[in-house]
């Protein structure tokens, strides 16, 4: 698995989302470098990763990015968001979490109803079959509709996603998978690690009201959100995201 290390300072681990790879949060480390060495994964299947035979798990990635990390805090986007949550609830070696756009579950329940249908993400398994790259796109503008600068953000998706290559089929259908079948709201209550929960308040894949919620699920837990900001508020909102987790981390290193 490709992990690529920038910039100086106390450690932050970053894990994108569905289909694009560590690229993705070039905005990020434009502004955080040189307050953190960041640690950029490509998930297997994804940017320099794609060739990885890891299996696209929680099980499988989570201990091979702990054990070619340090103790670190982590920031998940999306479906990132769920490796980065896995991590804190299994090891001691995630010092602070911040999720993006990322809740413990992503598809609506009876208690649960601030998410998808699971429906939704069966009909993309089944597009990606039909079209692949055409669903590909589709997803990407999902990520971006709504947000005040949707235009701008999807130009710079779609040139993310082909700078590193495309993902692979695999990976895709496993991500997919991840996404419609995790639930981790049972380790909220016991996590031990300050969270910081960052919302697009017009986000039309992960509603703002599911961090809200998720971060009252925790006992050291806060919540914001980005006004004018869709699924990938660190796009168009770069400057507001990046000096809230620059805040957050700063605090959470003083505390732990």
């Amino acid at each position: 698995m490709h992990i690529e290390v920038v910039g100086d300072g106390p450690p932050l681990v970053l894990v994108h989302g569905w289909g694009l790879h560590g690229g993705v949060f070039a905005p990020l480390v434009d502004r955080l470098s040189g307050a953190h060495e960041l640690h950029l994964v490509d998930l297997p299947g994804h940017g320099h990763s794609r060739d990885s035979a890891l299996p696209l798990t929680l099980e499988a990635c989570v201990p091979e990015i702990l054990a070619r990390t340090p103790a670190a805090a982590w920031l998940g986007w999306s479906l990132g968001g769920l490796f980065a949550l896995h991590a804190a609830a299994v090891s001691p070696r995630v010092r602070a979490l911040a999720l993006i756009a990322a809740t413990p579950r992503f598809v609506r329940a009876p208690a649960w109803p601030h998410a998808v249908e699971a429906s939704v993400f069966a009909q993309f398994g089944r597009d990606l079959q039909q079209d692949y790259r055409g669903t590909l796109e589709r997803f990407l503008a999902l990520d971006t509709m709504g947000s005040d600068h949707a235009r701008a953000e999807l130009r710079t998706l779609k040139e993310t996603l082909h700078a590193r290559g495309e993902p692979s089929p695999q990976a895709l259908q496993q991500g997919l998978s991840l996404l419609e079948q995790s639930d981790l709201r049972a380790v909220l209550p016991e996590l031990a690690v300050p969270s910081l929960w960052i919302s697009g308040h017009r986000d039309r894949l992960v509603p703002a009201a599911a961090l809200r919620d998720a971060a009252g699920m925790t006992a050291h837990g806060r919540h914001l959100d980005i006004a004018g900001g869709g699924h990938a508020p660190f796009l168009g909102h770069a400057d507001q995201v990046a000096e809230a987790v620059r805040d957050f981390l700063a605090e959470a290193v003083a505390v732990t």
